[in-house]
């Protein structure tokens, strides 16, 4: 796989996202074939890459309700 360079993306906090500091995430819109995510409040941690289709139809399945509370 070759390596992407996330210094320069734009991200974006999930609509879910509060203020109380919760269960936070990020992701970028910034790829066309993969999606960057990472936690909202650890800026300079670990970012998971997904690919772009499979990142689609894991949003899809949250929200249809698919995989529970």
């Amino acid at each position: 796989m070759r390596s992407i360079d996330l210094s320069v993306v734009t991200w974006r906090k999930s609509s879910y996202s509060n203020s109380d500091g919760g269960a936070c995430v990020e992701v970028s819109d910034d790829f066309a074939r993969v999606v960057p995510v990472r936690d909202s409040k650890v800026l300079q941690g670990p970012v998971l890459v997904f690919q772009a289709a499979g990142w689609a139809s894991f949003v899809s399945a949250l929200r249809g309700g698919q995989l529970g509370d």
